[in-house]
């Protein structure tokens, strides 16, 4: 119970501030000798010092080898959440073009990590709450509470855009606070799912079913919400994981299909990065319609 009532913080806040028509204080609202607060959103979740490490070392590099369903697109979701968290707290709303674009990304991100949570309810919850019942219960619940957020913070985006000039700014500042209250709870969600439910999965599969329930799970995505996926995953990914989930997929698709990923995902890697996989993959770093021979080569 007392996660439960955690789990929803967020959603209280938010819901607050809109029924009584209140936003977060401005720093120039706040009295000089009045530190500023959010009253009543204080995380607890977080541990004042460091803790000592709760697995072994043994057992932390046995659970390395070990298939993870999570960490690469949760990598994604923790980029892509962070770089439109930025883009709204620096977002210039007197500029038209501006904020058409980045509550666009807003909204993108939104359609992201709902699809996420419900890919992840249908496929990987009921895999655990298959041997292992109520094993998901806890991030089950959270993600409940996730898609209340995610309405919420829809509201507020289409009240920004919607707002007149002289609005905008607190309207912005809203926005700008809870999109922070709600990836700080996505952070911490993420990780009991890598964690926890990692261990129940690991508990109760083979690697051989993980891989199967991983294909499954892909086969159900659209090629476009795959696209959009990989444009946040591959440069989220170390240079040995981005350059293992490239090959993995040259080895599905045909030359092509495969030149048109790496083009879509290019403007997204860094330069030192993209060298490092062009060398892996053994294309030019470059990208263009001449690497279709070494990609048909290499397949």
């Amino acid at each position: 119970m007392a996660r439960r009532r955690q789990a929803r913080w967020l959603l209280r806040a938010m819901s607050d501030s809109r029924r009584d028509g209140t936003l977060p204080p401005t720093p120039a609202d706040v009295p000089a000798d009045h530190p500023p607060t959010d009253a009543g959103l204080t995380m607890t979740t977080i541990a004042t010092r460091p803790a000592a490490p709760s697995t072994p070392p043994a057992e932390t590099a046995a659970a390395a080898r070990r298939l993870d369903l999570y960490a690469p697109i949760h990598k994604a979701l923790r980029l892509a959440m962070s770089q439109t968290l930025v883009a709204v707290g620096r977002l210039d709303v007197h500029d038209p073009a501006e904020t058409v674009a980045t509550l666009a990304s807003v909204d993108a991100l939104l359609d992201t990590l709902q699809r996420h949570l419900e890919h992840e309810n249908e496929f990987v919850h009921a895999a655990i709450e298959a041997r292992c019942p109520r094993g998901a219960a806890r991030t089950a619940d959270e993600h409940d509470g996730h898609l209340a957020s995610i309405d919420a913070l829809r509201d507020e985006a289409r009240a920004l855009q919607a707002a007149s000039a002289e609005a905008r700014a607190p309207l912005a500042l809203r926005l700008y606070r809870h999109l922070a209250l709600f990836v700080a709870e996505n952070l911490q969600h993420m990780h009991v799912e890598e964690t926890a439910n990692n261990a129940t999965l690991w508990a109760h599969y083979s690697d051989t079913e993980l891989t199967a329930l991983h294909a499954r799970l892909l086969a159900s995505i659209p090629p476009v919400e795959q696209l959009d996926v990989l444009r946040w995953m591959v440069p989220a990914l170390a240079p040995a994981e981005r350059a293992g989930l490239l090959q993995g997929a040259r080895a599905t698709m045909p030359p092509e299909a495969f030149l048109g990923v790496l083009e879509h995902v290019r403007p997204h890697v860094d330069t030192a990065g993209w060298r490092k996989l062009a060398r892996s993959l053994g294309v030019a770093e470059q990208p263009g319609r001449s690497d279709a021979q070494h990609t048909r080569g290499a397949a």
